[in-house]
């Protein structure tokens, strides 16, 4: 089995010498459908460093939500199934926990923020009541004492008048500010380990660039780490130290966010990297770029690279066989047979 390296060149020097807060690995998960079972998580594995950002990316549909669910193991059963893999919080592994000891987990080790705020809050309930469920359940807290803390929340993640607002509804609220009600609930208990899925999404640019910086406020604050789901390659480059790239199910490629960006050794990861929109297109090249095909049916899989139809690069070999994930560079690995050529290292 392959050991993924995650570290930052950037923070070599210091780098924190106990093993990662989080290990995922050869997680399996799948789902029963009408027309046969599918891997939506096949094989992915990963390491989360102690008070650092990995991201996780990937079109829509790769795996990477269902990938967060089931580190917390909440994908729902029928019609899913996590069937193999190892998830070790502190060497503990989280899929062999009794689902008792899971529940104590949950919340208060690790937290996840969902991407709909606004169908993740209960709009029965005053957001300052769903913050203290969680503070109550896991700290044992006095309803006063909790509701103290609620309002503290409130006020740390930017919400005005945090004393009024405690008693509001999610109805009440913008999304922006329910947004942050979701962040002030996944930190109640200050844990080790948020899983943001799509922090951002349906936010306008202003409001997201304020959560966004929220939350690496809140991670200086607290050495909390964080596993975050985007497919936006711009909050990839400005709040992560690592990224992990997933192509129908798998990871492509895993490399530190400079090292992916200068040069990507994955045509998937490239693909992804051109088709981001630039502020001053190079001359001749004013066209925003595609990635051509259409991701595969992973229940009708054939075998070889599930990237190589829409693969430009793509051999015999690719359609053939498919291509192990090895280390290609120093901290780096990529699944593609002809990892050296993605993008041709240059001469310095």
């Amino acid at each position: 089995m392959v050991e993924t390296p995650l570290a930052d060149p950037r923070e070599a020097a210091g780098r924190d010498p106990r093993p990662p807060l989080l290990r995922v690995r050869d997680l399996v998960t799948s789902f029963r459908t009408d027309r046969g079972t599918l891997r939506a998580v096949d094989q992915v594995s990963f390491d989360v460093p102690r008070a650092t950002t990995v991201a996780l990316v990937g079109e829509s549909g790769c795996g990477k939500s269902v990938t967060a669910l089931s580190i917390l193991r909440l994908v729902a059963t029928p019609p899913g199934r996590i069937e193999s893999g190892a998830v070790e919080l502190e060497g503990r592994d989280l899929l062999r926990l009794p689902e008792r000891e899971m529940r104590a987990v949950r919340g208060n080790d690790v937290s996840m923020i969902f991407q709909e705020p606004m169908t993740s809050l209960n709009p029965v309930y005053t957001v300052g009541w769903q913050i203290m469920e969680a503070i109550r359940l896991h700290q044992k807290k006095s309803r006063r004492e909790a509701r103290a803390r609620a309002v503290q929340l409130l006020g740390l993640v930017g919400i005005p008048e945090p004393d009024t607002q405690v008693e509001a509804y999610p109805h009440h609220l913008s999304g922006g500010q329910r947004q942050r009600v979701m962040i002030a609930m996944a930190l109640a208990c200050e844990p080790k380990l948020l899983v943001a899925d799509e922090p951002t999404t349906a936010l306008d640019v202003t409001i997201q660039a304020q959560i966004l910086e929220l939350l690496r406020d809140l991670q200086q604050r607290l050495s909390m780490s964080i596993l975050l789901i985007t497919h936006d390659l711009g909050v990839v480059a400005e709040n992560a130290q690592h990224v992990v790239v997933m192509y129908a199910g798998r990871v492509a490629e895993s490399a530190p966010v400079r090292a992916l960006f200068a040069r990507p050794m994955h045509p998937y990861t490239r693909g992804l990297l051109e088709s981001v929109p630039r502020v001053k297109p190079t001359p001749g090249n004013r066209r925003l770029r595609t990635i051509e095909g259409m991701v595969p049916d992973l229940r009708e899989l054939t075998g070889g690279c599930r990237f190589a139809d829409r693969c430009p690069l793509r051999i015999e070999r690719c359609v053939q066989e498919e291509p192990p994930i090895e280390e290609v560079a120093p901290g780096r690995l990529s699944r593609c047979w002809r990892a050296a050529d993605v993008s041709p290292e240059r001469a310095s």
